[in-house]
């Protein structure tokens, strides 16, 4: 088995730092909010893993429909002998991929968690011995220098992550992606789509209450990192379409009126009965907004692919 390469490219302490700077930032402001990023904490990736198996939760089978079905002609169309994917995880959805790209020569997977790189690389190169992995410990969203493997390269952002920024926020992160791509790459792009709002509101707010654990998550990680003093069983899970947006909104709905102290950062926060702390936009799109919000960073949609039932899609796109 060939050993893995790892690269930090983000100081040892800036998780700790990203969170003190995002929690004072977002509970100061009028309405309140916080990133969703902070949901995935070891607890909050298990209710996340349960989320993507409940029956109202269709993006992850329906994104794994099309890369079973698709793979090959994305292969095809790419030629790519570095596999390039942002926001990593577990790498699982990858392997899709990894099978169908006879040429591949690099895996280079990017995530802001090390153990969950680590685990990726192990379990994929147990798998394939011959596969050059050099993962990166960094911020997808902030510029990347990538390592030097060979092209082309496909850049894959999947899950429909691209969703939970904010429209200058997403034009920003594409910008960003342009600019690694040289002629002959491509960015491969998962994209939930616009839907029915009953279909859409169940996703994010199953019968079990799977995702209301999941959302209330995010009060334990400020609790356990910052020494805060939420209490979950204050707030009710809130799901809504904003039509004008074409997004889901998830938010915290405080029950009471409640002072809640975060010593780490020596600030108090008040909730009115009623107030709603914005947790989450998964935004949702057409093929026209994609083919409009690409072409504005530098790139043209090449192919475009659904699952059957037409609930989400794949994209692949060149630099203009």
């Amino acid at each position: 088995m060939s050993p893995y390469e790892l690269t930090r490219t983000l100081p040892e302490d800036a998780t700790d730092a990203a969170l003190r700077a995002d929690v004072l930032h977002g509970l100061t402001q009028s309405p309140k909010s916080l990133p969703p990023k902070w949901f995935y904490d070891a607890r909050g990736s298990e209710l996340f893993e349960e989320i993507t198996a409940l029956d109202e939760y269709y993006p992850t089978r329906a994104e794994r429909e099309i890369l079973l079905a698709r793979a090959p002609e994305i292969a095809a169309a790419t030629g790519a002998r570095t596999l390039v994917e942002l926001g990593s995880g577990s790498s699982e959805k990858t392997r899709h991929l990894l099978d169908a790209l006879p040429l591949l020569h690099s895996y280079v997977p990017v995530d802001v968690s090390g153990s969950a790189l680590t685990g990726a690389a192990d379990t994929l190169l147990a798998e394939r011995p011959d596969l050059h992995v050099h993962a990166l410990i960094a911020d997808f969203t902030k510029e990347l220098t990538l390592p030097d493997t060979p092209g082309p390269r496909l850049v894959a952002f999947l899950g429909g992550t691209i969703g939970n920024l904010l429209p200058d926020e997403r034009a920003e992160f594409l910008a960003s992606v342009r600019a690694m791509l040289v002629p002959g790459d491509a960015l491969l792009l998962g994209t939930d789509l616009v839907k029915d709002e009953s279909v859409l509101v169940r996703a994010y707010d199953d019968a079990s209450g799977v995702t209301a654990a999941f959302n209330k998550n995010v009060l334990a990680v400020v609790d356990r990192e910052l020494g805060a003093d939420f209490d979950p069983a204050d707030f009710d899970h809130v799901a809504l379409w904003d039509s004008g947006q074409r997004w889901i909104e998830m938010r915290l709905r405080a029950r009471r009126d409640l002072t809640v102290k975060i010593p780490e950062l020596d600030l108090v926060v008040t909730f009115e009965a009623g107030e709603e702390m914005r947790t989450e936009v998964s935004a949702k799109f057409t093929q026209t907004t994609v083919r409009s919000e690409l072409a504005g960073a530098g790139m043209e949609l090449a192919h475009w692919w659904t699952d059957g039932a037409g609930r989400f899609a794949l994209s692949l796109a060149t630099a203009v």
